[in-house]
């Protein structure tokens, strides 16, 4: 890589904040003034190779992963957005957009911000039509707060050292019991808070309930024995932790309108999932296993699901896991929970390519489904999938089907069980796969739902291919 391509300003910014540095005490030790390195975070100076590794060095990281920058992802978001129909007689290059993502990147996030405005005001008038008619419509969703919190987490690497610390003095306490985690919880709230927790015939679709008197905490009888404790620790970080996830909110973009309620609940999850499993001995369990989910759900008291969340989060300087991607979608293809420091794009607005394994594991339940994906780029990404239900502990009972897909880059795959067994070099395991269909040029996929942006159909009744947007010769 020449020096001058190496621009990774919002990466230094994000490092340097997280390790509440500031810009004159990290320039001090790079020695550079402080008015160069700001120039440097905001991608206005390049950062030549010594300065890099200095870099690297400082705040406990691989250069080549310092030096991976963010603007793949706010390019493959914009060219997902120039992809829409809004656009479709815009001369807009894939070169045009990725230059704005690198030298206007503030311009280009404000313009997907409007995007995303926009999108949701057409959903809202299309909600308020169907009112007037009487067809009663329903609440418009949370885009905006959604895809704010999305954004806030991904620009964070989805690690948030305040509330790790917070939860390894609460898991301290509790471990100083002899009992198991849940019998040292049990004592730590009745010891410090007064408190209790049982579980009870709760109303429907209700996880948990507080006594009025505040020192009972009840559990719906259906969740399940983690899902049941995850719960627990989530209202142990109301009691713990308001202030610290209060200044992660602080009066920032998670300030407005829904997106409060919801980021503390995101945090307050983040919390429970860092007491269940603190982080150097799940990091340890995730090195000696493999990243073996099965044995560390066993081993730690959680979920399939809880253990590969719990995986994206390991990126504290110094002591770091492998940096996976994360999706999770339902059984009709809507992605509810989406995360990437692999490097893989996943979609801002749209269903992901359905040649991804997470939508192929719907068909093999409960089997982890193994995949090469490369991307048209040429990126390939070791990944795994497995579907899932939840709900269910009742007779008759309706369940929600979902599927998480974990992965990430081919140079870790070896780093995890799953790839024993794979012939990682065979060009015959790897799966073509894009974005979405309107941002990928790859035209002979059988499977193609929607045209590329920039694509003219050509039909011709003497010949037809396969695909009806495949090129024929």
């Amino acid at each position: 890589m020449e020096e001058n391509q190496i621009q990774i300003g919002g990466r230094i910014r994000r490092l340097r904040r997280q390790k509440r540095v500031t810009q004159q005490d990290l320039a001090g030790h790079l020695g550079i003034s402080a008015s160069y390195l700001n120039l440097i975070e905001h991608n206005r100076r390049s950062v030549t190779v010594p300065i890099l590794f200095s870099l690297a060095g400082y705040f406990g990281v691989e250069p080549g992963e310092l030096a991976e920058s963010d603007d793949q992802r706010l390019s493959g978001d914009l060219m997902e957005m120039f992809g829409d129909d809004l656009f479709a007689d815009a001369d807009v290059t894939n070169f045009d957009i990725k230059e704005f993502a690198r030298s206007q990147p503030g311009v280009a996030r404000a313009v997907l911000r409007l995007f995303d405005a926009h999108s949701r005001r057409l959903v809202a008038e299309m909600h308020s039509e169907k009112d007037e008619d009487g067809d009663g419509a329903g609440p418009i969703p949370f885009h905006r707060a959604t895809d704010l919190i999305s954004d806030f987490l991904q620009e964070h690497a989805n690690h948030f050292p305040t509330l790790e610390e917070v939860a390894e003095r609460v898991r301290a306490d509790i471990d100083g019991a002899p009992d198991s985690f849940e019998a040292g919880l049990r004592t730590y709230l009745n010891n410090v808070f007064g408190m209790d927790w049982r579980f009870a015939s709760l109303p429907h679709g209700m996880a948990r309930r507080l006594s009025r008197d505040g020192r009972v905490l009840e559990l719906s009888e259906l969740l399940s024995q983690e899902s049941a404790i995850f719960s627990v620790c989530q209202h142990v970080a109301s009691l713990v932790a308001t202030r610290e996830i209060d200044l992660l909110i602080g009066d920032g973009p998670l300030s407005e309108g829904d997106a409060p309620a919801l980021a503390h609940n995101v945090f307050a999850s983040y919390f429970a999932a860092a007491l269940m499993m603190p982080y150097q001995p799940f990091l340890k369990a995730c090195k000696e296993t493999r990243y073996d989910i099965d044995r560390l759900s066993r081993r730690f008291g959680t979920s399939f699901e809880q253990v590969s969340h719990r995986m994206t989060t390991l990126q504290r300087p110094g002591a770091q896991g492998v940096p996976f991607h994360l999706i999770r979608t339902d059984i009709a293809g809507n992605i509810s929970k989406r995360f990437s420091l692999s490097g893989i794009h996943i979609p801002r607005h749209a269903g992901a390519c359905p040649r991804w394994n997470v939508y192929l594991a719907f068909l093999q339940p409960g089997r982890i489904n193994t995949q090469i994906s490369r991307m048209p780029n040429g990126d390939t990404f070791f990944c795994i999938a497995r579907s899932f239900e939840k709900g269910g502990h009742r007779y008759n009972a309706p369940r929600r089907h979902f599927s998480i897909g974990l992965g990430c880059d081919m140079a870790h795959a070896r780093e995890l069980i799953y790839a024993d067994g794979v012939d990682l070099s065979e060009s015959g395991n790897i799966i073509p796969v894009g974005v979405s269909c309107r941002i990928c040029p790859r035209l002979e996929c059988d499977q193609r739902a929607h045209p590329p942006a920039d694509h003219r159909f050509q039909l011709e009744d003497e010949m037809r291919a396969e695909s009806l947007y495949a090129r024929i010769g």
